[in-house]
């Protein structure tokens, strides 16, 4: 069986069953004297996860080296019971390309792999994939992007390859003899170097800046685009959303401006276009861009208003929380930055910050600002169990989706981050818009009381929250009527001015001790939820 054919049975066979073609130690011992496919991985006291990347490297390999870098814990044993070969090296990277060469002299094909890149068993197969091409050598950085064209590899902020950790290095024997020949010690640069010297053929992998980015190309992300009369702007939105995002959703509000001609003619084939003939407003535009989304099997779906206001660079904040397991809903908040005080006036500001307080004691997500700010992500999970269609569609609909997505026990995650202004002009009128909002917010609230803590579950935070919202009323009323009495020069019990204050108080204090076990329920879910991660 030539090498490649049986690398393609190993990863064929992976996929259906990764457990079935782990190597025992006995097995490995019994191999041929001449492997077919060394696997490299250098080591310093890691013995609580050394195990499971030896399991991984064997569904590969029939040969695994583990390069112990002078570990003081129980690395090398955990690593031979594996049934890994255990080599002690000092020296680095020249002790490291040393050990790589020794081994591909019984060797048709040496794989080196730092521990970081063993997390995903998935970039094994991108280094793999360019040699069964005709490479003789791929090689990159932990997070990667497949690239077969680049003729110098290249970091995104441009640096060099040289500069930055090699996460790994798969190379023919024949190509590390011929490389080596002549030469007394290799390093990852000469390594390279001797390569374009050679004339050999190499395969470059791109750069991400954080290893996490990796996650991105597992993941389908959707990104929803509500455009009204946008025609300035739309095509600027467009051309920054990255390149990662799988489908873009713009969603034509009615506009009678060119806004739909220039989406029609943008050209990328990942936009999906749907024009509302009417103005329906920008909640209803992004509720149907979800339910496309959610046709599309969207893993997570961000929002990015098609006014080029939300900074692209700024998305793998929203996203990461979600794909890790944190947060089932992202969102944007801006009033921690003295930037976003700079650039609104002290009204608009105003405006934000009570509509942040009422939002807060409507949702019960008490940690939560900015909830005007429409820059968010949200996981397919979270929007399958909400009723898109009872959603707030015009700009209150992000405080209404917090109210809904609280009563379902979802988590949702502020990520703080610079307001951006530019040519945009917000449409938003604040004094009519908390005319409008409040009273939504306040019914949002008594449902998501009776929805959480009567259907699903009960609380006797209800009752607190029941008897203040008629005491602190009572309260007030009688302190008005008895101040009209007195005005009008009426006689008024001498307790009077007592039995107001005490309704009053007690009409507060049943309101706070309410917001106080809306609170600690919050408070406790999420502990649980970090018990559990």
């Amino acid at each position: 069986m030539g090498l490649f054919s049986a690398l393609t049975l190993s990863l064929n066979s992976l996929i259906s069953d990764p457990m079935s073609i782990v190597s025992s130690p006995s097995q490995l011992s019994d191999r041929l004297i001449r492997h077919e496919f060394t696997i490299l991985i250098p080591a310093h006291n890691e013995e609580t996860s050394i195990g499971s990347k030896v399991l991984i490297a064997a569904s590969y390999a029939d040969r695994v080296l583990v390069l112990d870098e002078g570990s003081t814990d129980r690395t090398m044993e955990v690593a031979a019971l594996g049934g890994a070969r255990v080599v002690p090296i000092s020296g680095g990277e020249e002790a490291l390309l040393d050990v790589l060469y020794k081994a591909s002299l019984d060797s048709e094909l040496a794989v080196l792999i730092y521990p970081e890149c063993m997390q995903d068993i998935d970039l094994l197969s991108h280094v793999l994939e360019p040699l069964r091409h005709g490479f003789d050598l791929s090689v990159g950085s932990w997070p990667c992007r497949i690239s077969c064209e680049q003729e110098t590899v290249m970091l995104f902020n441009g640096k060099s390859t040289f500069k930055e950790k090699i996460g790994f290095l798969a190379i023919t024997a024949n190509s590390l003899q011929k490389i080596n020949s002549g030469r007394d010690h290799l390093t990852l640069k000469s390594l390279l170097s001797a390569a374009k010297t050679e004339g050999l053929n190499v395969n470059y992998l791109s750069f991400d800046v954080d290893p996490i980015f990796r996650k991105l190309e597992s993941t389908r992300i959707g990104v929803v685009v509500p455009a009204y009369n946008e025609e300035l702007l739309i095509s600027e939105t467009l051309s920054g959303i990255p390149e990662y995002v799988d489908r873009i959703y713009v969603i034509d509000d009615g506009s009678i401006d060119r806004t739909g001609e220039i989406v029609k003619k943008f050209g990328d084939s990942r936009i999906v276009y749907l024009r509302h003939e009417i103005n329906k407003g920008v909640g209803a535009g992004i509720i149907d861009g979800y339910k496309l989304a959610l046709k599309d099997e969207m893993d997570i779906i961000a929002v990015m208003a098609g006014d080029n206001q939300m900074d692209p660079a700024q998305l793998p904040r929203l996203i990461f929380p979600i794909i890790e397991g944190r947060a089932d809903y992202t969102k944007g908040n801006r009033l921690l930055t003295d930037d976003f005080m700079t650039g609104m006036s002290k009204w608009r500001s105003f405006g934000n910050l009570l509509l942040s307080f009422i939002t807060k004691i409507g949702s019960g997500y008490w940690q939560v600002m900015d909830p005007q700010n429409g820059y968010t992500a949200i996981s397919r999970q979270a929007l399958e169990v909400i009723d898109l269609d009872s959603v707030y569609p015009y700009y209150g609909y992000c405080n209404d989706l917090l109210i809904k997505l609280n009563a379902f026990g979802m988590r949702v995650m502020d990520v703080v981050m610079p307001a951006r202004y530019g040519r945009e002009r917000s449409k938003i009128n604040y004094g009519k818009f908390i005319r409008k909002v409040a009273p939504m917010i306040f019914r949002g609230f008594l449902w998501r009381l009776r929805v959480k803590y009567t259907v699903l579950d009960f609380h006797p935070l209800v009752l607190f929250y029941f008897l203040g919202m008629v005491a602190l009323p009572a309260g007030v009323l009688l302190g008005l009527w008895g101040f009209l009495q007195i005005l009008l020069q009426n006689f008024l019990p001498s307790y009077y001015p007592l039995l107001c204050f005490l309704v009053l108080g007690t009409g507060l204090q049943m309101l706070l001790f309410g917001m106080l076990f809306d609170m600690q329920v919050e408070k406790k879910r999420n502990e649980r939820v970090g018990l559990a991660r």
